[in-house]
């Protein structure tokens, strides 16, 4: 039964490319007539049959965890650029449409991020072991978009660029008092302390970047002008010069969008400029990536702009710029990946098979989502007057490069 069904929905789906797939009872079949992109899995179980039948977004990385979907050469990314240029979904089972519908429906009661609710799901992902990350990461720990103005550079200047161009849009002066709102290990905050002179607060709610940020900042010596807190955001009673916000945004949640830019703007000064930075859609808004959401970012919701628009315009800020980042994403994590596979010696002294696939699923899985769907990453500069920030973008791009900036720093 489960194989009539998976059959037609794949004689259906698949009209780019090839996709081969071996079933359970050893019979093959080729869907698709296209030579490229091709792709080609065994499927090891009929049990494995049935879930991708149900549900096949969740499935398909639950059965390639399991191993009971197994990728010719590992090529996750043929199977992914295969099914993502094939993704219609007039093509799934009523059964996974309903489903679709019924999640997308019941979002903002599922992804309710209460303050309790979003410190469990920070500690779900962020808490993980320091050396995990370093071993894909760059030197500053920078768990967000690179800035790639030259698309062969390494990760470790891309990421450099992607805080000078974040910096510029600020206009840090020396002195100033900013929030870094979801500080991760403490790279944004120590960069504009140290090379821009600020006075930086940054918050968290993961208690195993907090212990890392602070103790970089005393091995740096820039424990004076700058203040690491395991602090909710919406607990925050100050005023500052400067708001930035880095990969954070993401884990707010439909729900509370407007709580977000509402506080946004209570903290920021009448002539200050916040910076939020945040992975977003292009499409119009649907159900999340449930894979993702169930093991690797609980909570997590990606935001389209006709969904933050409403809750920015009721905040009362002007949107001075809104900057779409396209690619950059998509080659930042291809280099975390690339990283990640060469230490892979070094994850299996801590982690099982099933880790590593889950992991190496979820790195390419997000690049092919910048690649072949709708993602992108949008950097909203904010301001209570309408000309906190100059009129034109060319203050970003005079004087020296970043590159140059943090060499002269050093």
């Amino acid at each position: 039964m489960w194989k009539d069904i998976f059959d037609r929905m794949l004689m259906r789906l698949i009209q780019t490319g090839q996709l081969h797939v071996t079933f359970p009872d050893g019979r093959a079949k080729t869907y698709g007539t296209q030579a490229e992109p091709a792709a080609s899995v065994r499927v090891t179980e009929d049990a494995a049959l049935r879930a991708l039948c149900l549900n096949p977004e969740l499935a398909l990385g639950e059965c390639y965890m399991n191993n009971t979907l197994q990728i010719a050469g590992d090529d996750i990314e043929g199977l992914l650029r295969v099914l993502l240029r094939n993704r219609r979904h007039d093509d799934l089972p009523i059964w996974a449409r309903a489903y679709a519908a019924l999640r997308y429906g019941a979002q903002s009661w599922l992804r309710r991020n209460t303050p309790g609710l979003a410190r469990r799901n920070v500690a779900h992902h962020y808490d993980l072991s320091d050396e995990l990350y370093r071993l894909f990461l760059d030197e500053d720990m920078q768990y967000s978009c690179a800035y790639f103005p030259d698309p062969a550079m390494s990760l470790d200047q891309a990421q450099v660029e992607k805080k000078a161009h974040i910096a510029a849009k600020l206009r840090i002066e020396p002195g100033m008092r900013v929030l870094d709102i979801g500080c991760g290990w403490g790279g944004m905050a120590l960069t504009l302390a140290r090379d821009y002179g600020a006075h930086v607060t940054g918050v968290t709610l993961s208690e195993n970047q907090l212990a890392t940020a602070r103790r970089r900042a005393a091995e740096a010596g820039m424990s004076a002008r700058t203040e690491f807190r395991l602090q909710d955001y919406r607990d925050l009673h100050e005023s500052f010069d400067r708001v930035v916000s880095v990969g954070m945004l993401e884990h707010v949640g439909v729900a509370f969008f407007g709580d977000y830019f509402a506080q946004v703007a209570n903290l920021l000064d009448r002539d200050g400029v916040a910076l939020i930075h945040t992975i977003g859609s292009l499409a119009p808004p649907g159900a999340q990536a449930e894979w993702i959401n169930k093991y690797i970012f609980p909570g997590g919701y990606i935001p389209t702009l006709s969904q933050l628009t409403p809750a920015l315009e009721r905040s009362g800020l002007w949107a001075l710029d809104i900057e779409v980042l396209r690619l950059h994403y998509a080659l930042t994590l291809r280099h975390w990946l690339t990283r990640f596979d060469a230490n892979l010696d070094t994850v299996r002294q801590s982690y099982d098979e099933r880790f590593i696939r889950m992991w190496r699923y979820y790195l390419v899985a997000c690049y092919m989502t910048f690649e072949e769907d709708h993602q992108a990453v949008f950097q909203f500069q904010l301001g209570h007057r309408r000309d906190a920030a100059p009129l034109t973008r060319d203050y970003l791009y005079a004087g020296r490069s970043a590159g140059d900036f943090h060499e002269a720093a050093e």
